[in-house]
């Protein structure tokens, strides 16, 4: 099965899709205090004050509401990167900090399910996959800014704009999961800190001053 394929299409009426939402809150609620493979249906739909069978009508197993719960936190974390408020080295740096800042800020409120996700992707290929697919979206849209960075003559124009996504890209999401998810080994960090020193590593990497 494909990432995908554990995705339904959404209910058609408002009422299907509160009980939906619902259902995913429960399940969050459930996974982050039991863990993946400790948590059971009847859990979530204790959690959710409903029964199997409406739980049924939206999702079929387990992994289907995982999926659909890592989906929506995605949607937020996948926010918008440098655009055409970007004129010169200044205002590059204040969108390159903005964008650090908003997706770290995101990956800490939602530090658990993504220490989740690095779990379950080690044993679970089609959760492998999804991971991968996430990170793909995130190296894409990074890209894509660097390129319009480059575009306006506010960062090195000899880059390659995919090869510095991936870089930049693993760099600050491997630096967030050790902060944020990682179960072991978790230090505390002066946030401002970690986004001012996150922030410069792009811009020394972009040769972006301000």
């Amino acid at each position: 099965m494909t990432p995908q394929g554990l995705l339904r299409e959404l209910p058609p009426t408002d009422r299907g899709a509160r009980r939906r939402a619902a259902l995913i809150a429960a399940a969050r609620k459930v996974f982050e205090r039991s863990g993946y493979v400790n948590t059971r249906l009847s859990d979530i739909t204790e959690e959710a004050e409903c029964s199997a069978g409406t739980f049924y009508t939206y999702f079929k197993t387990k992994e289907e509401i995982f999926a659909a719960l890592l989906e929506t936190v995605q949607e937020e974390m996948l926010h918008p990167g440098a655009g055409s408020e970007v004129v010169d080295a200044a205002s590059a740096y204040e969108v390159l900090e903005a964008s650090n800042r908003a997706y770290l800020a995101s990956y800490k409120r939602n530090g658990k399910l993504m220490g989740l996700l690095e779990e379950v992707a080690l044993v679970d290929p089609v959760f492998g996959d999804l991971r991968q697919r996430r990170a793909d979206a995130f190296i894409s849209r990074n890209a894509r800014n660097i390129a319009e960075l480059q575009k306006r003559g506010v960062a090195d124009p000899d880059l390659d704009p995919e090869l510095t996504a991936r870089a930049l890209s693993a760099m600050v999401s491997r630096t967030a999961y050790r902060y944020f998810a990682a179960a072991t080994g978790r230090k505390r960090v002066n946030f401002d800190k970690l986004v001012e020193t996150i922030t410069r590593i792009w811009a020394n990497a972009l040769r972006i001053t301000p």
